[in-house]
């Protein structure tokens, strides 16, 4: 019995995404599965970087202009989730003055997502400390530049 790869390939993604569907919302799902704002800034004004607690590593950029974040893009190594936290607070922070980026909590970024499973929520809280390190390198950055 011959079996077509393309055919199997096909009913294998079919039943990773039903069991999905069984654990996280529609919203996660749509952002693991077509992620915005992927990549990286040529010049970003900051970078932040951190591995999380479950080995996955986020990285989140900011262009900043006028005291707003005005472009923002993340990569990361990390699971789905980990891709649906960073793809869901770069849309977050756009056009958000930094102050009220810094505001940005684990629970507000759940709530854009419809939630989490407890297991997950990690990623959350990751999401949300690499975007405070990216403003805190953005402040160093800036602070050295007026200094010199």
């Amino acid at each position: 019995m011959s079996v077509n790869i393309d055919e199997l390939a096909k009913r294998l993604e079919t039943q990773v995404l039903e069991d999905a569907r069984g654990v996280f919302s529609e919203t996660v799902i749509e952002y693991a599965y077509n992620p915005r704002n992927v990549g990286e800034i040529s010049d970003a004004d900051g970078v932040g970087k951190v591995t999380g607690t479950c080995g996955d590593t986020l990285q989140i950029q900011i262009r900043v202009e006028d005291g707003r974040i005005r472009e923002s893009r993340f990569i990361t190594d990390g699971c789905g989730t980990s891709i649906a936290c960073g793809s869901m607070l770069t849309e977050m922070i756009t056009d958000k003055t930094i102050e009220k980026a810094l505001a940005i909590t684990s629970d507000d970024l759940l709530r854009s997502l419809d939630g989490l499973p407890e297991e997950y929520i990690h990623c959350s809280v990751l999401a949300v400390n690499v975007l405070r390190e990216a403003i805190a390198d953005y402040r160093e950055l800036r602070s050295n530049k007026q200094t010199t």
